[in-house]
């Protein structure tokens, strides 16, 4: 990966980003996309476009969340310990013991306590913790200290940031789905300064907000936009690691290429050309199955107005949700290129109906 991407992943990935709560990750991608798009836009909602060919009738959507799991305070106790709630899916067992960030009026640090293992009943040790059994404690003696610096609706992350590991594997806590937002500015990037792109074709490479929380900013902004076809892009679970069935889930390994999914939520044409784009460029890749709809931007994306030719490619990522995901740099770079040598091959005149040529019953 080129310094300068890197330096643009690991930015956007560290910056805290939780569901609603977008703008210092917009920035991030407001500015890298801006030396390279033809216009950069945000929408009310959130969303940011990075445009080529912003004039084009044939437009193709690219989008990847920027939006990251966090907790929101809902209360502050008498003796300053504050109460949370959950932004997106959380494993209840994953929070305990672990150190955070709350975004208030300045940075805090705290820690998420439960009561400790010598205190706990023998049935509170059988079961997993709940959420509503946990707290913050930003070492406040009082309410009053506490709100000096965190006020009710403010947000906490782990304190996690980006990691290289051996090889060309990372782990970080925001890359479901920052880098795919880090993948649609790269493969904006790619049309920009490599070519290729039909003239008569327009790429929005959309960084949408509020994935986590049930695909907002993916349908605001394709209905904004009205692509004719699009991809979105997000991370997908690994197999390759202990206690995963294969014959269950599928394989589908890290470092083995960027997924193409194939089922009901995917355009067959839009599949085919994705399959081609990687053969034709020698882009390794795998195939992911799924039979009806996915809980990704792609499925809002196929179902806006009176539908979308959409695609769905996906990186293969280990721990999902939790502060140490896990996943390979190396088909990070491979996903931006696969989308890119996708919107290569689309034309103003593509057919993307099941069938082709206007296929009728």
């Amino acid at each position: 990966m080129r310094e300068k991407s890197l330096e643009f992943l690991k930015a956007i990935v560290n910056v805290p980003s939780p569901s609603g709560y977008e703008e210092k990750a917009a920035e991030i991608y407001r500015q890298y996309t801006r030396e390279f798009a033809h216009d950069v836009r945000t929408d009310v909602h959130g969303s940011v476009a990075a445009i080529l060919n912003p004039e084009a009738s044939m437009k193709v959507m690219l989008a990847g969340h920027m939006d990251e799991i966090g907790f929101i305070v809902h209360y502050i106790s008498d003796e300053g310990i504050v109460y949370f709630k959950t932004i997106g899916g959380h494993d209840s067992s994953i929070p305990v013991g672990q150190r955070v960030w709350v975004h208030g009026k300045e940075r805090v640090a705290g820690v998420i306590g439960r009561k400790a293992i010598h205190l706990l009943e023998d049935e509170e040790r059988k079961r997993k913790p709940e959420i509503k059994d946990l707290w913050i404690d930003i070492g406040a003696s009082s309410r009053a200290e506490a709100e000096e610096v965190v006020s009710i609706g403010d947000v906490a992350t782990y304190q996690v940031e980006f990691q290289e590991l051996l090889g060309s594997r990372a782990a970080a806590r925001g890359f479901d789905n920052k880098v795919g937002a880090f993948i649609v500015a790269e493969a904006l990037r790619l049309l920009a300064q490599d070519g290729g792109l039909d003239k008569g074709v327009g790429v929005y490479a959309v960084a949408t907000v509020q994935e986590e929380i049930g695909l907002r900013g993916a349908r605001t902004s394709a209905y904004g936009i009205e692509p004719q076809t699009g991809l979105a892009v997000d991370v997908n679970h690994a197999v390759d690691y202990p206690g995963v069935s294969k014959t269950r889930y599928g394989q589908l390994d890290v470092g083995k290429g960027p997924s193409i999914l194939r089922g009901a939520n995917a355009n067959p044409t839009v599949h085919r050309m994705l399959v081609d784009a990687a053969k034709d460029d020698g882009i390794p890749y795998q195939i992911d199955v799924e039979a009806g709809g996915t809980g990704t931007d792609a499925n809002a994306m196929q179902i806006n107005r009176a539908g979308m030719a959409t695609g769905l490619v996906g990186v293969a990522l280990r721990y999902m949700h939790t502060p140490c995901e896990l996943l390979d740099l190396v088909d990070v770079d491979n996903c931006a290129r696969l989308m890119a040598a996708y919107c290569r091959r689309v034309r103003p005149d593509t057919d993307f109906t099941p069938g082709g040529k206007k296929a009728s019953g």
